[in-house]
């Protein structure tokens, strides 16, 4: 009997856990989040969050310049993607949690995927594309203490799954 409470409480720790990395992370209470979901939908209304998009987003990522695609850099993406990303993300079009990746670079500026990996929060606030997609998704990205090299060595691999 104790082990069966033991492993109960220990999948109930670990899909809390699950949760909260996927879930908000804006310190936000539901109600705050029930409160701002209308102004959000209304404000992003009119993008289709799915379209392609010049814009750079909001962050420090002002101008990304892109070489031939470098795989050693891509599989650095790749494991970065697999430690931090793919509890939400998967790299085809299927939707988790976030949407799929398959095509994103294709959709998006590489200044915006950078901003929007390292940026979330803001972006989802304040870029259109971003609320757009909270809107659709419903669910806030979480800032996963990437750094600017695991952001760009993300964007390779990103790049290389849309080269395929």
């Amino acid at each position: 009997m104790k082990t069966q409470k033991t492993l109960f409480l220990a999948a109930l720790l670990a899909g809390m856990t699950l949760l909260f990395a996927c879930g908000q992370s804006n310190g936000g209470s539901e109600a705050d989040t029930a409160a701002s979901a209308p102004e959000t939908a209304a404000a992003s209304a009119d993008v289709d969050p799915e379209a392609k998009s010049d814009s750079k987003g909001i962050g420090k990522f002002t101008n990304v310049k892109l070489d031939a695609l470098d795989p050693a850099m891509a599989a650095k993406g790749e494991a970065v993607f697999t430690a931090k990303c793919s509890a939400c993300h998967k790299m085809t079009d299927q939707k988790i949690v976030g949407p799929g990746l398959l095509g994103v670079t294709k959709r998006r500026t590489p200044e915006w995927i950078m901003n929007q990996i390292t940026n979330p929060v803001e972006m989802a606030a304040k870029d259109p594309v971003g609320k757009a997609l909270l809107g659709k998704h419903l669910t806030q990205m979480t800032f996963q203490d990437v750094t600017d090299e695991q952001t760009r060595q993300l964007l390779e691999y990103f790049r290389k799954n849309d080269s395929k």
